[in-house]
């Protein structure tokens, strides 16, 4: 009888410390103007280093003669981990906090234009964020650091 009682306290504990934390350490989308849009645009830069690193290191892995497949699937894993870490900057920090949309009575302004690349923009990342999570292939890479580009230059000025 004792011993059930020991369980049933430990299993709050438990969710406590490795399910709560993450959820704590997300941003929460108040707008509490505390932001960093060069930061974001640093991480993203990095994520996307991260892939290709582990997209080649899959690719080399796999040429082995006796392949290491617990090391293969380690870097999947991660490339896919950074994907998706990219893919929340991208939607839950640019598109939900940071992009603004422009009003009805003003679609013909420039504004409006800037709005609709920037936009645009996110949403070819978004595609090719999720691109590089289902395959090697390292061109698409060089096409999301030139996407990341073009949106740091749209949205910075």
């Amino acid at each position: 009888m004792f011993k059930g009682k020991k369980v049933i306290l430990i299993i709050p504990i438990f969710l406590f410390l490795f399910v709560v934390p993450e959820s704590l350490l997300s941003h929460c989308q108040v707008p509490c103007g505390i932001y960093d849009d060069e930061m974001r645009i640093q991480m993203i830069s990095e994520h996307i280093t991260t892939i290709e690193k582990a997209m080649k290191q899959v690719v080399e892995l796999s040429k082995e003669s006796k392949p290491n497949y617990n090391q293969i699937v380690r870097w999947v894993f991660n490339k896919e981990k950074h994907a998706e870490e990219l893919s929340q900057i991208l939607t839950y920090y640019f598109m939900a906090q940071r992009i603004k949309p422009v009003e009805n009575d003003k679609k013909e302004t420039q504004s409006y234009a800037v709005y609709q690349k920037r936009l645009e923009l996110l949403h070819h990342l978004l595609i090719y964020t999720m691109k590089a999570k289902q395959t090697t292939d390292l061109s698409i890479i060089e096409k999301l650091r030139t996407l990341l580009k073009e949106f740091k230059k749209a949205y910075f000025s």
